[in-house]
């Protein structure tokens, strides 16, 4: 394992150790398989994955005006795997449908007739993807595990690959970048790494949710002003709540971490019902549509107002009628 310009180089073996003991604070329900295009393959020396890892970086901040590189991960023709954004970070990387997900960008170019993946990258992939769903407890489905090309890129709307879409990860990533190819030809791989070949279960045993209402809030090991700091998360990051206590609540299953209760709000779990469901910019049919999601994607309804429920930080609302409790 090497540090150098911010990140963090691993082997699969040690990504696979690393990743369990990372505490994560925020709630993580997918993770996004995407490939760079540029960097490829050819760019690639063997040695020189902080480069090209901050001349990603470099890119995604003075051209696309991000505040970070956009995904947490990249993984390279060697099979080894590159640390990015922070993991308490929403990444940038899908418009409209980066809250609560995990980002992978695996360098090369995977459209047919271009790069061929190397066995190393091949099974980096598959197992750090596994590793992944392992950790966050993320079904393996293709309304979790999901690809780039399957969202328009003006609206965000998951249109499975319709519209204006990039091809990412590729025309010929793991046998093609539909969805019914994903299903038969990547998830099962990832489903086969995980213990008997199941499929974890999308629920964890958690209380309930909470938003956070500060710009930053203290995670601490204890439930007391003084206890020691373990890192901050900010404002709009949504937290499990497993137990509550003198007005501090835990948000960690298995550690003793614990965050000011009187700095959060809460937020509610639902699942879209309908086909598709608009999105708008008010709670109102009138109103701007901004965005549509699918039947079975999870929502956080941070409020509610004549019928209509606001799924985020911004104004993005949706009618109630189309959404059940998760």
């Amino acid at each position: 394992m090497r540090t150098e310009r911010g990140f963090t180089r691993m082997t699969l073996e040690e990504f696979e150790g690393w990743l369990p003991a990372q505490q994560v604070t925020r709630t993580v329900l997918s993770v996004q398989q995407h490939h760079t295009f540029l960097p490829a393959y050819g760019h690639f020396t063997g040695s020189n994955h902080f480069t090209l890892q901050q001349n990603m970086k470099h890119h995604h901040v003075s051209a696309n005006g991000w505040a970070d590189i956009g995904q947490h991960f990249t993984s390279f023709p060697d099979g080894t795997i590159v640390t990015g954004r922070p993991l308490e970070s929403n990444p940038a990387c899908i418009f409209g449908n980066n809250q609560h997900a995990i980002c992978i960008e695996h360098l090369g170019n995977f459209d047919a007739g271009r790069d061929v993946m190397t066995a190393a990258h091949r099974q980096a992939i598959l197992r750090m993807t596994a590793a992944i769903c392992e950790r966050f407890a993320i079904p393996v489905t293709a309304d979790r595990v999901v690809y780039h090309h399957w969202y328009d890129l003006a609206t965000g709307v998951r249109t499975n690959g319709s519209g204006t879409t990039k091809s990412c990860p590729g025309t010929a990533f793991f046998g093609g970048n539909s969805v019914d190819q994903a299903q038969r030809n990547f998830l099962p791989k990832v489903r086969a790494l995980l213990d008997g070949g199941t499929v974890i279960e999308a629920e964890l045993p958690a209380r309930g949710y909470v938003r956070v209402t500060a710009d930053s809030l203290n995670v601490r090991r204890g439930a007391r002003p003084g206890a020691p700091r373990l890192r901050a998360v900010t404002a709009g990051t949504v937290l499990r709540v497993y137990e509550e206590a003198g007005g501090w609540l835990r948000v960690s299953n298995a550690q003793d971490e614990w965050v000011s209760a009187r700095f959060t709000a809460p937020v509610e779990r639902a699942t879209v019902r309908a086909s598709s469901l608009n999105v708008r910019s008010a709670p109102d049919r009138t109103a701007d549509k901004v965005a549509a999601i699918t039947r079975g994607q999870e929502v956080f309804i941070h409020e509610r107002a004549n019928g209509w429920c606001r799924i985020g930080t911004e104004p993005r609302w949706v009618h109630g009628d189309f959404l059940v409790p998760a």
